[in-house]
This record gives C-alpha cells, sequence and structure tokens, in this order.
C-alpha cells in the first residue's frame, strides 16, 4: 500500500467539514439546495452560484440558472440511464 503515497503527483487538499461549509453559504443558496433536485456538494454548488452569479448580476438570476443546469443534468442522467426513447424530464 505505500507505493500508491510514493507518487510524483500532488495530493488533493483535504476538504473542510461539508456541514460548516454548508453553514457558510449564502442564505438564498442554502434555500436553493434545501429544495435541489440533485444532490449538490456544497463547494459545487458555490462554485456554480459565483459563475452564474458573475454573468446573471443578481442572485434571482443566478439561482434561475442554477435551476436550468440542474434540469439539463437531469435530462442527461435520464437519457443516459433510460435510453434516448424514455420520455423527457419533466419539472413541473
Amino acid at each position: 500500500m505505500s507505493k500508491n503515497l510514493n507518487s510524483s503527483l500532488r495530493r488533493k487538499k483535504k476538504h473542510r467539514d461539508p456541514m460548516k461549509c454548508y453553514d457558510e453559504l449564502p442564505y438564498e443558496l442554502r434555500q436553493w439546495l434545501s429544495s435541489a433536485l440533485l444532490p449538490w456538494s456544497p463547494r459545487s454548488a458555490l462554485k456554480a452560484y459565483q459563475k452564474a452569479l458573475r454573468t446573471k448580476g443578481c442572485s434571482e438570476g443566478a439561482l434561475a440558472e442554477l435551476d436550468e443546469k440542474q434540469i439539463r443534468l437531469l435530462e442527461k442522467d435520464c437519457a443516459i440511464i433510460w435510453g434516448e426513447q424514455y420520455p423527457k424530464f419533466s419539472h413541473a
């Protein structure tokens, strides 16, 4: 087992406590995550939110962008899991 530790590759940094990271998220993003359809990690949700916030300029627009991203990911997963003939994902 020790041979795996002798790599010249950089090791991944240890992530902090996920609950602490969640608690530090902006309030609007925590509210959105509480009803999200996918199991987002606090880190990936914050990264996507910040990117959307830069492009949309407001938190409402950023959250709408996250909704769209989530739907695209679900539609992609449906096609992979059940095939292209499976009905489109409906988010009514």
